[in-house]
């Protein structure tokens, strides 16, 4: 990357929320930020902007077209976009994980597939997978996006390793429940679990903005697994450094599944 002259950023899902939270964050310092979102409505006062279905080949391979003609390439790929899910495990429909892994995994691969010969060509880049919290602990009532999100850090820890010969970088962002409107896209059979999710989302203590601004930070710093705000940070280290006490926080969390 040419540190003189202004990063190129693409940043799927940034009507709203995190992402449009990282789109402001590079664009104040200075990017030329491409934000892209299936629903148009937030991305009327962008500079760059493009409706974008990521789980849709032929609009990934437009977007990489649009970017390597009108900015000669890419520096950082931000797949951002994606949705909630979740459901107990005998309340969840085998169609439910189809579509999360649909959205949360394969648009992600069908982004990276269309992106990463642009990164080999040039010989640098940086990749930024949004997974969760979700991909490093693992809470009942949680599977599928617990295993999507797993799939997501999977994903980025080999393709850091696949893309480093090439002078690629890529870092995974593993956030604990912060407040945005994501909640907005949940559906599934399990409401119970649903509500509770919400209620988990509307009174956390951060809001997309400060774990944007903690993700750059990361980036910056080089990371390669990006844990922005301290309630996850404290769940990492209860898992690593103390297995048993995990399983007991876990398994009293599992037990009032049952009184919903």
């Amino acid at each position: 990357m040419d540190e003189h002259k202004p990063l190129r950023v693409v940043v799927t899902g940034a009507g709203s929320g995190l992402g449009a939270a990282l789109a402001d964050a590079w664009e104040a310092r200075g990017a030329r930020v491409l934000a892209t979102d299936r629903d148009p409505a937030g991305l009327s006062l962008r500079r760059y902007a493009d409706t974008h279905d990521i789980t849709d080949p032929a609009d990934w391979a437009r977007i990489k077209g649009r970017v390597v003609e009108q900015w000669g390439g890419l520096d950082v790929l931000v797949n951002n976009a994606g949705v909630p899910g979740g459901g107990r495990l005998d309340v969840a429909e085998v169609e439910e994980w189809r579509w999360i892994f649909e959205i949360n995994l394969f648009g992600m691969v069908t982004g990276l597939r269309e992106f990463t010969p642009v990164f080999k060509e040039q010989r640098s880049g940086q990749i930024i997978n949004v997974a969760s919290l979700a991909g490093l602990v693992h809470p009942a009532g949680m599977a599928s996006y617990n295993a999507v999100k797993a799939a997501v850090v999977a994903l980025t820890e080999t393709a850091g390793h696949e893309l480093a010969g090439h002078g690629v970088k890529a870092a995974v962002v593993c956030p604990s429940y912060f407040r945005t409107n994501l909640m907005d896209r949940m559906q599934g059979a399990d409401s119970g679990l649903a509500e509770v999710m919400r209620g988990l989302v509307s009174g956390a203590p951060l809001g997309a903005d400060e774990i944007a601004q903690a993700v750059l930070e990361g980036v910056e710093r080089g990371d390669e697994v990006i844990i922005p705000d301290p309630a996850a940070r404290d769940a990492v280290r209860l898992k690593q450094q103390d297995r048993a006490g995990y399983d007991a926080v876990m398994r009293r969390q599992a037990a009032k599944l049952h009184e919903l």
